[in-house]
């Protein structure tokens, strides 16, 4: 019998318990795949707590994850693929497991690794999304706070793609990682504005925050508008007349699963212009400790369950 994770209750990590599973059967436009790696996103860890109670209710036994990369072994009707396919996409009722259905799957490159291609998926559409939102173009100047985080990152090398200006802010000892992505790096901490200014003299036209480090009205007065600056972080958003960004929390919502935004995101990987960085694999039946790794603050980058 294939296995999977699931939970019946909310809690800590280790409600989080290896079953088995009869294989889901694809429907419409759906692909069941043999998962090859899924990733852990901070989604998860807030399904899985029940902070999510109130918009996301669960049906017990509940398979948490988004992301999937493998290889697809069965095919419904319309579903754009076949058998022996290797793909990535968004999945249909959790991804950690050995089997997982994924509605409109875009191809995986052959030289695109499992973990990278899993990793792509959640933090890149949330990258381009918000991106878009802001309206960033080339000639802009962009600061990103977190951006040596997962949706930092590839936030920044997305608006560098298209010929922006970015200024990241992280920690010390990730500085050097920001750099590498084509960015102008900047020191957390007091006095960052100061250092922001130091590293954009010709101003910063927008802002998009990841940390939640309570940076928003700072960000506003650098770009002299609240409508200039994103949080996808920071629930005072509102306070600071600055809009809050967030995808769908429907698990069960079939529309704009990828949208235009992952192909596109994946031909970019594909090209050596975006990468995803991999902090550390797990196997399937590790995702407990996954997930207290990560709510530890141990990561520095992307967490990945290997079925």
């Amino acid at each position: 019998m294939p296995r999977a994770i699931t939970f019946s209750e909310y809690g800590a990590p280790e409600v989080l318990r290896l079953s088995d599973l009869t294989p889901p059967q694809p429907g419409p436009g759906q692909v069941r795949i043999r998962v090859r790696a899924a990733s852990v996103n901070p989604f998860d860890m807030k399904l899985r707590s029940g902070r999510m109670a109130g918009s996301v209710p669960a049906r017990f036994p509940v398979v948490p994850g988004l992301d999937a990369a493998g290889v697809v072994d069965a095919v419904g009707e319309g579903a754009g693929a076949a058998v022996g396919d290797e793909v990535l996409g968004v999945a249909v009722g959790g991804s950690y497991s050995e089997y997982a259905l994924l509605d409109r799957p875009v191809a995986k490159p052959r030289d695109l690794s499992w973990e990278a291609a899993a990793s792509l998926v959640t933090v890149g559409r949330t990258a381009f999304r918000v991106l878009e939102e802001l309206g960033v173009r080339a000639g802009q100047t962009l600061l990103v706070h977190g951006a040596a985080g997962s949706v930092g990152t590839v936030a920044a090398q997305l608006a560098v793609a298209r010929g922006s200006t970015v200024v990241g802010t992280a920690g010390e000892r990730d500085l050097e990682r920001v750099t590498a992505l084509g960015a102008t790096a900047v020191r957390y901490g007091d006095g960052w504005p100061e250092r922001v200014k130091a590293a954009a003299p010709q101003g910063v036209d927008l802002v998009l925050d990841t940390s939640g480090a309570g940076v928003l009205a700072e960000s506003v007065a650098l770009t002299g508008d609240g409508a200039r600056v994103v949080t996808i972080a920071d629930m005072s958003a509102a306070q600071h007349g600055v809009r809050f960004s967030a995808g769908s929390t429907d698990r069960t919502d079939r529309t704009d699963r990828t949208g235009d935004s992952l192909p596109e995101l994946v031909r970019l990987a594909a090209g050596g212009k975006l990468s995803v960085p991999v902090w550390r694999t797990y196997p399937l039946e590790e995702a407990a400790r996954a997930h207290a790794d990560l709510e530890a603050h141990r990561n520095r980058g992307k967490a990945v369950l290997l079925p």
